[in-house]
């Protein structure tokens, strides 16, 4: 999959459960991918979708920051997008490994899908509103930052009728 989507993915579904970790959770999901630069940087030649794509690690560092110590949920956060960037590299026609020493790769769905294709951003797409619909279900007043409840300032009194009036229709 492409970083766009990789963001898309973990950033909506990361919104859902605990919004102030998006950023942190959208930095894990292109993780595996830039950590393949930097290891290449260093002089170290990896193959794509090789060592920094193994889904166990993601998923043992991903429990392990959750349920044994992690500071703020910053890293869970970023493990969780991990684990995001994988399952969704697993839908594609190369894989992703599964352990470190398996042989085979691990595929979702068949991994009937290419990189780039339509079908790509469809998923994305579905996923992101499923996530806003989901959001919308449990109430969603949680902390959002870029989503104002205009109506809801007003009568709390935080805002006076000019600033609603000017603002009753804007999303973001």
């Amino acid at each position: 999959m492409k970083w766009f989507n990789h963001t898309l993915i973990a950033g909506a579904a990361c919104a859902v459960i605990s919004p102030p970790h998006v950023a942190a959770c959208v930095a894990g999901a292109t993780a595996p991918d830039w950590m393949e630069y930097l290891a290449k940087a260093g002089g170290r030649h990896i193959k794509h979708r090789g060592p920094t794509h193994i889904f166990t690690h993601w998923l043992i560092a991903a429990l392990a920051f959750s349920f044994v110590w992690d500071y703020h949920g910053i890293v869970s956060a970023f493990a969780w997008g991990g684990v995001s960037h994988i399952l969704t590299d697993a839908l594609t026609v190369s894989g992703v490994p599964f352990a470190p020493d398996s042989d085979r790769r691990f595929h979702l769905f068949g991994g009937r899908f290419r990189t780039g294709d339509p079908i790509e951003y469809a998923i994305a797409a579905l996923v992101v509103i499923a996530c806003i619909g989901l959001s919308h279900l449990t109430g969603g007043s949680g902390f959002a930052p870029f989503f104002y409840d205009w109506g809801g300032l007003y009568h709390e009194g935080l805002i006076d009728g000019a600033e609603w009036k000017a603002n009753r229709f804007r999303l973001i």
